[in-house]
């Protein structure tokens, strides 16, 4: 049975624009032949070296084994068992040596340990796609380490905070990404050639320690069949929490180009079409398509759980599942990796807008630390509160300013002096520890602030 994807068609084209080609060389049915091929002549040369098999059948296996795509299925159209198909497909090409090829192995040691092959150096190309987004994102987090805008809670003005401790944030969540995927990939770099229930009943444990150690895994301690698939579900969770994490970022983006927010905006090339009807249209495309391929690796997620039990020592209900949800997981998520790198590193920034929007609600976005000037000086925390609520509700209803109305409020003037209330509306004091958590984030690093003194941000009054 061949790989089947649910990408194939338009939607694998559409993919596959932004894809590794390596990636998907690695899903191939080329390259999955080509490490059975491997598994196969490893095996032999192990067996060769333990007296097991004539050396000149090793020698002839490698040699000479080969395969052509179309025998293989043409074979399997009447065996209906493609790894037969395959055996016998490189047999015609071996000759005589050939009854050494598969000796004492059941398929599964061939397709596990094959597949803990592609899956690994699937991993490693999904690692270098994270290493260049995790850069993008530390350039432009540092490029706005400073750069002020409302923060949201419940999508509402909250506090103020920067675009660079956005993309910090960003950032460390890419890290723990990277590492996710790191244990995941040693999880399944195990192989196996302990027979049809796990016994070793016809090749001892250490030929399975040979083969392994020729193709850089580790022997599964234990096995029945197959390699057991809670290490391919947590493989397949990895994948979908890191494109969960794209899929928050890039929510982050769409709702920032929102028309009335207007503060972000996926890059929109010269000579790029929003809408077949509103020439006007700059629409986030890119962002839109990593959230909904999101959902499909999540999916098969799902699915790669569904894979864990299985009758006995083995069934074969995983076997197509895993020809579907592997390929195209990994592919799906190199697209994802690699199309919102270009969106972070070509991303539109208005920090006018910014700044226009955190003026926008007078003020009152300052209240939590007027508060705690007044808990300072001495007013319960109860008290304070009332006070400055009363002020923020009317800068709400009359829309006036908040800091004038704090002024003006004879309760607030008897405890705090202009100079307090204007250290309450100083972005320089809000921000004055930002540093500090670049410093957190990105100290395993190397990557160090620009050169020369960062600006003074000041008041609100300041960016007005």
């Amino acid at each position: 049975m061949l790989y089947v994807s649910v990408l194939r068609g338009r939607a694998f084209d559409m993919i596959a624009r932004y894809t590794h080609p390596e990636m998907g060389r690695i899903w191939s049915d080329q390259r999955r032949y080509e490490t059975w091929l491997l598994v196969e002549t490893a095996a032999a040369e192990a067996m060769a070296a333990a007296g097991i098999v004539p050396p000149e059948a090793a020698r002839d296996i490698r040699e000479r084994g080969a395969f052509d795509i179309a025998r293989i299925e043409e074979i399997e159209r009447t065996t209906q068992h493609d790894v037969i198909a395959f055996t016998t497909a490189v047999a015609e090409n071996v000759g005589p040596s050939a009854r050494w090829l598969h000796f004492g192995m059941t398929s599964s040691d061939v397709i596990d340990t094959a597949q803990a092959l592609q899956m690994r150096e699937a991993c490693n190309l999904l690692l270098e796609d994270l290493d260049r987004l995790a850069a993008a994102v530390s350039a432009r987090a540092f490029e706005h380490r400073l750069t002020p805008v409302i923060g949201r809670t419940h999508g509402v003005h909250a506090e103020p905070t920067t675009l660079g401790l956005k993309l910090a944030l960003w950032y460390a969540e890419i890290g723990r990404g990277v590492e996710r995927i790191r244990r995941a990939r040693a999880g399944v770099s195990v192989g196996k050639l302990s027979g049809a229930v796990g016994t070793f009943a016809h090749l001892p444990p250490s030929i399975e320690t040979d083969v392994c150690l020729r193709l850089g895994l580790e022997p599964a301690p234990v096995a029945s069949q197959v390699i057991q698939r809670d290490r391919h579900a947590e493989l397949l969770s990895a994948l979908a929490i890191t494109a969960a994490s794209l899929e928050k970022f890039a929510l982050e983006i769409r709702g920032l180009q929102k028309t009335e927010i207007g503060e972000i905006e996926e890059p929109f090339a010269k000579g790029q079409k929003g809408s077949s009807a509103m020439p006007h249209k700059r629409n986030p495309v890119g962002c839109e398509q990593v959230v909904g391929l999101a959902r499909l690796v999540r999916a098969n997620c799902q699915a790669a759980f569904e894979n864990i039990a299985l009758w006995h020592e083995r069934d074969i209900s995983h076997s197509s599942v895993e020809r579907v949800i592997l390929p195209d997981s990994f592919l799906a998520l190199d697209h994802m990796l690699r199309r919102f790198t270009r969106i972070v590193a070509g991303m539109v920034v208005y920090p006018d807008r910014m700044r226009e929007n955190l003026e926008r609600s007078r003020g009152v976005v300052f209240s939590g630390t007027v508060l705690l000037e007044l808990a300072k000086k001495g007013v319960s925390r109860e008290q304070a509160y009332e006070w400055v609520q009363r002020n923020a509700m009317r800068s709400f209803a009359e829309k006036r300013d908040f800091k004038a109305l704090l002024l003006a409020d004879a309760d607030v003037g008897a405890v705090l002096g202009r100079d307090d209330i204007e250290r309450a509306f100083d972005l320089d004091e809000q921000f004055k520890h930002v540093d500090e958590i670049f410093d957190r984030v990105f100290a395993e690093t190397g990557i160090s602030e620009p050169a020369g003194p960062a600006e003074p941000i000041g008041s609100l009054r300041a960016l007005r």
